[in-house]
């Protein structure tokens, strides 16, 4: 049992990433200087999309197929999260979900799910920004959302599914995390930091703007009712409980459920004067403010202003990430080719810097595909030689994302007039040391590497706070965060000068 004369709680952080979920165990430990938090992995379950092609009607042409999520394969890996982590510590003070943003089920009258959420991947929003903007002019739409342009925006998505037949039955939207937390409690809310993501949220009054969604078409009537982090949901269905073996009732406490949200809140930064690099399958670079830059500089450069935890405004820019990195060793995988992640980042730390690279964020390098064609394609439209080997693509992926990272935390800075001297890392992107100091050259800024699992121990810290068993604002959760948290500290190096980060960008944007 957690929570008695002990002082240890126990919380099940699940954290549902774009190729893995995991139900991690936190429990907040008692200590002379002060609470901790200390981390325990209880399930890992894999994720990824999965293409299906509608049945076509009698006679007619196959379509073309939809990226999906399984998402019942998702919910299984919780259920069997939870219940791994019920026999671990008997008893848990509570379940927080937070995942990636955007996707999301339509339920229909009866509460059913209504096929498979889309992948954010999938193809179906090509063109439809434009459709969008021709309603409502970009610039309006970012003055009342903040939120940058990105295709699979789930405004986006609402719009491409206009005319079906799923839509037209829906009664409700609820974004991943959303949807699994009505499944274990029954009560449907949207958790704010995650709608932040739809561009159907009101920056400013952190509101539905239900008239935007009108002026398109879309129902108003599919948004839930707004939640913030740190509250109560409900309680896990008594059968549910009853099927986990869980012992008393089990709460579900609201957190940060865009994962970037949880992972901000862990970034164990002492002061105000800190840009972070959330660092997975995405990167998101960007600041922690007070209110959102809502400037038409700031939407010519397509930053994004997204809710964070305790009223906070997370001003950043997506960055493609290692998304491309994986595609890359998943190709060369398929090909037969030996792609051994450590030895590859071995061999690329010997190629010399900056040889090739490419505008990582370009939008050929979104959909799944052949990366290390893709980036030598994209080499020779600008004038450059292609990599010649595994470890120069490798090289040249790593190379493209510090200049991304670069060019991100120092617009970022310019447009909300903000000093930045350290750059914090956190996420599985914290493990790629070359990628880290690369980061810390290309910015000439000192950069702090960890945690690694930043966006379940955000979650267990807003948990804690919300069951009582941590106090205190952000700065306060963050001084727990960092207790006993190890950390890597990368200082610029004597690589490349900054005028020749200068002509890489150029050479990289063509």
């Amino acid at each position: 049992m957690t929570g008695g004369a002990s002082g240890v709680h126990a919380f099940a952080a699940v954290d549902l990433g774009a190729s893995s979920g995991r139900v991690i165990v936190g429990r907040v430990l008692p200590g002379d200087d002060g609470p901790r938090v200390e981390l325990h992995e209880v399930n890992r379950f894999a994720n990824g999309p999965v293409a299906v092609a509608p049945v076509p009607s009698s006679g007619g042409v196959v379509p073309e197929p939809t990226l999906h999520w399984d998402v019942l394969h998702l919910y299984r890996g919780v259920l069997d999260g939870l219940r791994a982590a019920t026999r671990e510590v008997g008893a848990l003070d509570g379940v927080g979900i937070d995942s990636w943003a955007v996707d999301h089920g339509l339920l229909d009258a009866d509460g059913v799910l209504l096929g498979n959420p889309v992948h954010y991947r999938d193809g179906r929003t090509a063109g439809i920004p434009d459709k969008v903007f021709a309603t409502i002019p970009a610039g309006e739409l970012y003055a009342r959302t903040g939120l940058q342009v990105q295709p699979f925006n789930s405004v986006f998505q609402l719009v491409a599914a206009q005319g079906t037949a799923q839509l037209a039955a829906a009664r409700r939207a609820l974004l991943i995390p959303d949807l699994l937390g009505a499944w274990l409690t029954g009560v449907e809310v949207a958790e704010v930091t995650n709608a932040s993501t739809t561009g159907l949220l009101d920056a400013t009054t952190r509101t539905w703007a239900a008239d935007l969604a009108e002026r398109l078409g879309i129902d108003a009537g599919l948004l839930p009712p707004l939640r913030d982090a740190g509250t109560l949901l409900g309680h896990v269905h008594d059968g549910i409980r009853a099927d986990l073996g869980h012992p008393a009732p089990l709460p579900v406490w609201t957190v940060g459920s865009h994962d970037t949200a949880s992972a901000v809140v862990a970034v164990p930064a002492t002061g105000d004067d800190f840009a972070y690099i959330s660092c997975g399958t995405w990167s998101l670079v960007g600041l922690e403010l007070d209110r959102p830059v809502l400037t038409e500089a700031s939407r010519a450069a397509n930053f994004t202003n997204e809710a964070g935890v305790d009223g906070t405004v997370r001003y950043l820019r997506n960055v493609m990430g290692l998304w491309v990195l994986q595609e890359s060793i998943r190709t060369w995988n398929e090909a037969g080719l030996p792609a051994d992640l450590p030895d590859l980042l071995a061999e690329a730390s010997r190629v010399p810097a900056l040889t090739t690279v490419v505008d990582i964020d370009a939008p050929e390098l979104l959909p799944p595909g052949d990366m290390p064609a893709r980036i030598a394609a994209a080499a020779v439209r600008t004038g450059q030689t292609p990599p010649q080997s595994q470890a120069e693509t490798v090289r040249c992926i790593l190379d493209s994302l510090a200049l991304a990272y670069r060019r991100a935390v120092r617009e970022a800075a310019a447009l909300a007039s903000r000093d930045v001297r350290v750059v914090h890392v956190v996420g599985g992107g914290v493990r790629n040391e070359l990628l880290c100091r690369l980061t810390a050259d290309a910015t000439g800024l000192p950069v702090v590497a960890g945690p690694a699992e930043g966006a379940a121990l955000g979650n267990v810290l807003v948990q804690a706070r919300a069951a009582g068993a941590l106090a205190g604002d952000l700065h306060d959760l963050r001084r727990v965060a960092v207790r006993g948290l190890d950390v890597r500290r990368y200082l610029p190096g004597d690589g490349p000068s900054a005028a020749q980060w200068d002509a890489a960008e150029r050479r990289a944007l063509g």
